[in-house]
């Protein structure tokens, strides 16, 4: 499926402008310095405001290119966009905590960023947010033009007040999982790929007993279910807690306890690694794929990164192997699309104790410009990177690449070339003139064809990032209640004829009207009833793709 040349003229306009300008100057630290206004005409140079910013902090920053908080880009961004910056480094896995005390502090940043949905709801709970409706209508010119030609960046960043607090990035939307099947497996035992989960059960089955590397030892396994596996497989069941059925919120106990059944089938034919529950990450089942002893991987994936990695492994160890991504297997609950790329990211808000919120809007249409994406993501041009054939950047291989690496987090408002001009998305970043690299891309072609079929529900409510957040009391004890019930159907998997998947199932239900369930279920119920027209999707989801893929609605 090709990419729909987004008629976007105006916004990629103007970042080509900007583009122009930063290309015309240099400076030692490797950015450019722009003009500024600083004295042009011959008038006296114009004073910037100063601002601070939050920035995640990762450890990734080389010992000579400096700090977090202090390096060749984030002195870039204060030379050359409308403000000086100042950066506030962020633990990017203690960020709930950081950010805590600096808001109890009153010393939080003027912007502040941030993936979790859940602890930015906290944030608008205490209102600590400033509403941007009024700022970005009086003071923005770009991200202005942002929400006039994509409304869902509006509607995703839009709480339940009714005021716009967040400001987001569109992304390439491309399918996150796969269930990825020896196809070489299934040629030597005449088998087709499973198309419902009876059909997966008997192809895994074959897998385990039939030895489909032809070894002659009883040393294979039919399918991976553990780590980043087992939501790949609670997506194919709709085994997801909350789903909508009928235009309504409702538990998926039926989900459960055809899921349970399921693997408890596997478990007890040997069929799947009996120790599973022990591989938490799923590193058994990685080196079992990679050496060639997994037949059939639901996964977790970049496809650039599985390819340079777990599917170069594997091709080192066998190299005849050959795999092939499938849909999703038909359940009772029905046939599914899997996790896709969140089109709608919200990543940033204003504190509502910012000095200059001007300033600060200032600052975030520079870092929304995609010259400025360009330059944060791949460096300057001709010093770290090359415009390849098809209009994108290539890395140079020199002595530089480790002065960009670090950079990403600079980057949480850049939307996707792909989105704004129909190029440089993931395809862009496989080299064809690589045989590995070619079948890579060949893979991810495959994935498009097998899971954008918008003909198929997605298995849950909306993208994990777009669902409400409850109250904390009852998503804390929601959490307790769900991790419960999960050991319960641990235990009926494993258990044999001590334990059955009906005595789970019941005791379970119990867990959930004693741990706050139907609490829980009655505020879903609610929230949608009074927020399916504007809250974001799956509709709006699969809306996005149509625009993307140019797929007729």
């Amino acid at each position: 499926m090709g990419a729909k040349k987004m008629n976007k003229k105006g916004f990629v306009a103007a970042g080509l402008m900007l583009s122009l300008a930063i290309a015309g100057c240099s400076s030692n630290d490797g950015g450019g310095s722009a003009d500024n206004g600083n004295g042009a005409d011959g008038n006296e140079p114009k004073e910037k405001a100063n601002i601070s910013s939050a920035i995640y902090d990762r450890g990734s920053v080389p010992a000579a290119e400096g700090s977090i908080e202090d390096n060749r880009w984030t002195r870039w961004l204060s030379e050359n966009g409308p403000a000086n910056v100042t950066f506030t480094a962020v633990p990017r896995w203690e960020s709930e905590d950081k950010y805590n005390t600096l808001l109890a502090s009153g010393s939080a940043p003027d912007l502040l960023f941030e993936y979790s949905p859940a602890i930015r709801n906290i944030w608008y709970q205490q209102k600590q947010l400033l509403p941007l409706d009024e700022l970005i209508e009086e003071h923005s010119t770009s991200y202005k033009a942002m929400l006039e030609d994509y409304p869902a960046l509006r509607k995703a960043g839009t709480l339940d007040d009714g005021k716009l607090y967040y400001f987001g990035r569109l992304n390439e939307v491309v399918p996150n999982r796969a269930v990825l099947i020896r196809k070489d497996w299934l040629d030597k035992l005449g088998l087709e790929y499973p198309k419902t989960t009876e059909e997966l059960y008997e192809v895994a089955k074959a897998f385990r007993t039939e030895d489909p590397d032809g070894n002659g030892k009883d040393d294979t396994y039919g399918l991976a279910v553990s780590g980043n596996s087992t939501r790949t497989l609670d997506q194919i069941f709709q085994k997801m807690g909350f789903v909508l059925r009928d235009d309504e919120i409702v538990y998926a106990w039926d989900s459960f306890e055809e899921e349970a059944s399921f693997m408890k089938r596997l478990y007890e034919e040997g069929i799947i690694d009996r120790d599973f529950l022990n591989d938490k990450n799923g590193e058994n089942a990685r080196q079992d794929f990679v050496t060639g002893k997994l037949g059939i991987y639901p996964v977790l994936l970049n496809w650039k990164t599985f390819t340079t990695n777990e599917y170069k492994t594997l091709k080192d160890n066998v190299p005849d192997a050959e795999i092939i991504p499938i849909p999703y297997p038909e359940s009772r609950a029905g046939a599914f699309t899997p996790t896709f790329a969140n089109p709608v990211q919200m990543t940033a808000a204003i504190n509502r104790g910012a000095d200059n919120p001007e300033a600060v809007m200032a600052y975030v249409d520079f870092l929304i410009e995609p010259s400025t994406g360009q330059t944060l993501k791949y460096g300057v041009e001709g010093e770290h990177y090359e415009m390849g054939e098809n209009g994108c950047p290539v890395a140079l291989d020199n002595d530089k690449t480790e002065q960009v690496g670090y950079t990403v987090d600079l980057q949480m408002l850049m939307t996707a070339p792909y989105v704004l001009e129909g190029k440089c998305g993931m395809e862009s970043e496989f080299n064809p003139e690589v045989p590995l690299e070619q079948e890579g891309l060949d893979l991810f072609h495959q994935g498009l064809e097998a899971y954008i079929d918008l003909d198929r529900p997605y298995s849950e409510i909306t993208i994990s990032e777009h669902m409400p957040q409850m109250p904390k009391e009852l998503q804390t004890t929601l959490g307790e209640t769900n991790k419960t019930i999960g050991d319960l159907y641990s235990k009926a998997i494993v258990s044999g004829s001590n334990y059955t998947v009906q005595q789970a199932l019941e005791e379970a239900q119990k867990v959930f009207q004693n741990g706050m369930g139907p609490e829980a279920e009655a505020w879903l119920k609610d929230w949608y009833a009074n927020n399916k027209d504007t809250a974001f999707l799956a509709e709006d989801l699969y809306a996005v793709i149509r625009e993307q893929q140019g797929i007729d609605k």
